[in-house]
Parts: structure tokens; C-alpha cells; sequence
């Protein structure tokens, strides 16, 4: 048997991704250089043979549906199955607005009563991981599992952003704690269910009634100990690019020698909706190490351990540095980008520097997300020339060089939108 439906959860707003996610749902995130976080969860799909998708969407949705279009880079657009975007209406019995993640589902059983299955696969939209979901599916129906969680193992300081399970000798779970202060375990939940039909239709329809609208807390944390839980635990890299700092570090990670995390392997594809870009050009002064460039980037300046997309131009003398660049973003000459990440159609002018200095003061805004010296620019912002922006400094969305006045210089923990 195989599984025969996926629904993907992908209407997220993302909050501790800041200016990232403000104008994207988080799973329409750019990553590694030329792809969305949702194209992880689509390409796993059609690897396992999952041809049939739905997926649902709720804040700012334009970016995320037109990248994903009818779905044909995954070999989606079918009469037959392909891809659905589910996203909230309002009829007889829909309320409007999805009012959390069961909710999403509960709105759409008239959906999955027409695909007539008996176990359906859920999916968060914004991790990046690649994965067959038939081995997981085999486990489930030989366990006879109400529902089946997938858990990995994370570092003990990473635990507390986490759904954080307890399992016995047979992984069954008898305990679940989300995002707990002091976690128990180190087995942390990674977004991915397998449900039973009956118990999932039965919840979601008396959670309904009682005005329970969250998967996790209303249907896996008030279950435990009464349904049939098990943990499936999946062994390879997966990212949770759920905070600006795992954000970074899991673009950084794809730059090492020999990442785990393999993007390169021809029998298991990555699949994205790729612009039309002319070829990437470097030029004679060019001096790249240890990145990521995307076509139709010019480069002629110097990129170390950094992740360009495509359409950037970096101009003489420049220097891009531990930093990650969305598409079409314009570095003028002489410009320095250290520690940073910039958003598309950003212009940061003539040897302006962001990044500088050794002063880690937190954030003024945002100090649990940007306290360890990133500095973050939103879309379509223009840095002046010769501004100096120091350490965990955050510009907004659209902001032009008149917005900084007379000033040359943002000391660090700094915000201006």
C-alpha cells in the first residue's frame, strides 16, 4: 500500500523570521540559493510517489501560489490528482478564516470524504528535509497506530522551541510537551502526522463543538495516553528554519565540504519553479570561496561562506561575508555585507557597510531573535552610500535612503522601518 493523499500546512506567518515573513507565508521563505521552503514537502511528495496534494494556505498566500502555479515543476499539474491550494471561504458550514492548524482541516473534510482514504499524511510547509514518506507509512499500518509522529533528535538548548515527546521501549508516546521551558527529552517533534481516518474525523468534529482549533494541543497533547500514538524517528538532517538564527545556520550549513544535507543527489531531486535568468557571470576580479551562487548573479567583487540567489549583482570591491542575498538585490561598489541577510531588490550603496564592529547589543525591537550580530534588511530597502550599520540592526520593508536623514551610521541593536 502506499499513500495515496498529503495535505501540507502551509499558511503560517512565521513571526520570528521578522521582515522575512512579513510580506510571505513562511513556507513561501527563500532557501539554499534557489528554492522555497515549501518546495522540500512538494518534492518529498512526488519522490514517494504522492501525486495528489492539497495545500493549505491562509496569510499573505500571492507569493506562495504563484511559485507553486498549477504545480507543474513537480509534475502536479494532473487532471487526475495534482495539486489543490485549500484555502479559507465561507459557505453554509465553513466559518471563514482557518482558526488554527485542525481547524484548516476540519474545513476541508468534504475534501477528504471525496478521496475516500483511510489514513492521510500531514505536512508542515516550512521545513527543509528530504525524505521518503512510504517507509513511514508502512510503520504506522504495521503498528496499527491511531496516529504516527515523526521525531528527531535535537541539540538540548534547541529543545524548548520544540514539540518535545516521551516514548517507551516500543515508541509509543506517553508524553508531549509543547515548546516546554525545561524539556524532559531531547525528541522533538518535526511537523509531520499520519492519521487514521476515523480518529482524525472523530476529533476534529467534537473538538469543533467544544471550539478546539490547534492539532498539536487539542488532538496529540489531550490524546496522549488515550489514542494509539507512535513516533516514527527519522534519522537524517532537518532544518526548522523557524527563527532568523536557524534560519542562518541552516543556509550555512549546505556550504560545508560535504554537507549531510544533500541537494546534489540525482535519484532525489529538489524540484522549485526557477525564474528565467541569463547564466551566472564572474568576472576577472572575482573572488568567491565556500558559497552558493544563483544563476544570473554577477559577481565582481569577493563572497566568502555566503549564499547568493539569483539576479544579485555584487559591483567592484565588494565583500559578502557569512551573509545570505535574495534575488535582484544590487551591492554598489565598495560595498561590505558581513553577518547579514538581505532580502530581494535591496540597494546598499557605494561602500556602505553593514555589519561592523564587535558591539553584540541586542536588538531594541527584537532582542530574542537578533542578539548574536546579525543584521537583517527588508525588501526593497536602499541603504545610502557610506552608512555604516553596525551589529543585530533591523530595516524594515521599503525603506528608501531618504528615511535616514542625515545619518551615517546605526549603532547596533538598532531598528528603523
Amino acid at each position: 500500500m502506499s499513500i495515496k493523499y498529503a495535505m501540507i500546512l502551509a499558511g503560517g506567518k512565521g513571526d520570528r523570521l521578522s521582515v522575512l515573513s512579513v510580506e510571505r507565508a513562511k513556507a513561501a521563505v527563500p532557501f539554499g540559493g534557489c528554492y522555497r521552503l515549501i518546495d522540500f514537502p512538494l518534492s518529498n511528495c512526488v519522490n514517494s510517489g504522492i501525486y495528489d496534494v492539497g495545500v493549505l494556505t491562509q496569510y499573505q498566500p500571492r507569493s506562495l501560489i504563484e511559485h507553486i502555479g498549477v504545480g507543474r515543476p513537480w509534475d502536479l499539474d494532473r487532471k487526475k490528482g495534482g495539486i489543490e491550494f485549500l484555502q479559507p471561504y465561507l459557505s453554509r458550514t465553513a466559518k471563514g478564516w482557518y482558526r488554527g492548524t485542525a481547524d484548516a482541516i476540519y474545513q476541508n473534510l468534504n475534501i477528504l470524504s471525496r478521496k475516500k482514504i483511510a489514513h492521510l499524511l500531514v505536512l508542515s510547509g516550512d521545513h527543509a528535509y528530504l525524505m521518503d514518506y512510504n517507509p513511514l507509512y508502512s510503520y504506522h499500518l504495521e503498528r496499527d497506530a491511531d496516529v504516527t509522529l515523526v521525531a528527531t533528535r535535537v541539540d538540548k538548548k534547541d529543545a524548548p522551541r520544540f514539540g518535545i515527546m516521551e516514548v517507551d521501549g516500543d515508541n509509543w508516546i506517553t508524553g508531549f510537551e509543547e515548546k516546554p521551558f525545561s524539556p524532559r527529552t531531547d525528541i522533538a517533534f518535526m511537523g509531520i502526522y499520519v492519521f487514521r481516518m476515523e480518529f482524525l474525523v472523530e476529533k476534529l468534529i467534537s473538538n469543533a463543538r467544544e471550539g478546539k482549533f490547534d492539532l498539536v494541543r487539542n488532538i496529540i497533547v489531550e490524546n496522549v495516553g488515550k489514542a494509539k500514538m507512535q513516533a516514527y524517528f527519522y534519522n537524517d538532517p532537518w532544518f526548522d528554519a523557524g527563527t532568523v538564527r536557524a534560519y542562518w545556520e541552516a543556509n550555512m550549513h549546505l556550504l560545508e565540504p560535504l554537507p549531510a544535507f544533500n541537494l546534489y543527489n540525482p535519484d532525489w531531486m529538489v524540484f522549485t519553479n526557477r525564474g528565467h535568468y541569463p547564466p551566472t557571470h564572474t568576472l576577472e576580479k572575482a573572488d568567491i570561496s565556500s558559497s552558493i551562487i544563483g544563476e544570473g548573479a554577477v559577481i565582481k567583487g569577493k563572497v566568502v561562506n555566503s549564499v547568493i540567489f539569483p539576479g544579485v549583482i555584487l559591483e567592484e570591491g565588494t565583500e559578502v561575508v557569512d551573509s545570505i542575498i535574495f534575488n535582484n538585490t544590487v551591492a554598489k561598489e565598495g560595498a561590505k555585507i558581513n553577518l547579514s541577510i538581505l532580502d530581494k531588490n535591496i540597494v546598499v550603496g557605494q561602500e556602505a557597510i553593514i555589519g561592523y564592529g564587535d558591539d553584540f547589543t541586542p536588538n531594541e525591537a527584537r532582542p530574542e531573535l537578533l542578539d548574536w550580530g546579525v543584521n537583517l534588511v527588508g525588501k526593497g530597502s536602499e541603504i545610502p552610500p557610506r552608512v555604516i550599520i553596525h551589529r543585530n540592526c533591523l530595516i524594515g520593508i521599503g525603506i528608501k535612503e531618504e528615511r535616514f536623514g542625515e545619518r551615517k551610521e546605526l549603532k547596533s541593536g538598532e531598528v528603523l522601518i
